[in-house]
Parts: C-alpha cells; structure tokens; sequence
C-alpha cells in the first residue's frame, strides 16, 4: 500500500496526497509542484495557486483546477489521468459534483474542470455522468486549509 493511506473523511471535492517537492521556474518552463496521489502511482505537476505549506513528503489536501478543451460523455473505459508522471493532459472518470462553473471529476483524485468549449456549460453534466476530456496547460492545485 502507498502511504499516506487515506484514513479519514474529507470533502469528496478535494484532492488528498503528498506534497512531494516543488520545482524551480526555468527559462522555458513555470514553476510548478509535484503532487503525489495515495495508491495510485501518479505524480501530478501542477501550478501553485497561492502558497503551499506543506513539507516534502506531508500531507497536502487541496483543490486541483483545470481547463477542458472539450467534455465529452463517454461509455467505456476507466478512471484515469494521463500521463501518470507529469502535467495533466488527458482526463476520464466519473462526475462527483458540479460546483459553479466547474464539473468536478473523480480520475483517481477529484479535479475541478472548467469546460472552455463556448457551447458547454458545467450545469450539462450531471453526478454520476462518465466524461473525458483533453487538458489545457495550466493545471494548478490550491492548497485547503
């Protein structure tokens, strides 16, 4: 078993793993953290929005954010993000919630994912729905205190 193994409950809308190191800005990439995710053997490198506090290795509870190019309904397949190392790109699981203008999607970890298609609208999906959807740059998670 991957540890920290989840032992308590927290809202299924936020994003529970560890925080594993934060990585410098260079001249052609942001800065960025790596967030590691209990059981699974995914490491996301996300943007920082606002501080995070945590010390590499700790706990890090928090709310991941992303843009969609497009959702779409989906009928087979599993939950999953890919790549399992490195910046979000591809995204399939199964809606938790909708919380304003973001569907938040359960792929292993919840990811809040704002569709930026103009003709969709986070209120066209609906709790249990099974979606993908491709990415854009940009993936941040904010740590919750």
């Amino acid at each position: 078993m991957i540890t920290p193994s989840p032992t308590t409950k927290i809202d299924p809308t936020h994003a529970r793993g560890t925080f594993v190191a934060a990585v410098a800005e260079t001249a052609t990439k942001p800065a960025y953290v790596k967030f590691a995710v209990p059981n699974t053997s995914y490491e996301l490198h996300l943007r920082a929005a606002g501080s995070i506090d945590a010390a590499p290795g700790k706990r890090l509870i928090g709310i991941i954010r992303a843009q969609a190019r497009r959702i779409d309904a989906t009928q087979t397949g599993g939950q999953f993000v890919e790549p399992v190392m490195g910046r979000p790109r591809r995204v399939q699981g199964t809606v938790v919630a909708v919380v304003g203008d973001a569907v938040v999607v359960n792929a292993g970890t919840p990811i809040h994912c704002t569709p930026t298609d103009p003709r969709q609208k986070a209120s066209q999906f609906t709790p249990g729905q099974f979606v993908g959807f491709d990415v854009l740059d940009g993936a941040s998670i904010e740590q919750v205190r």
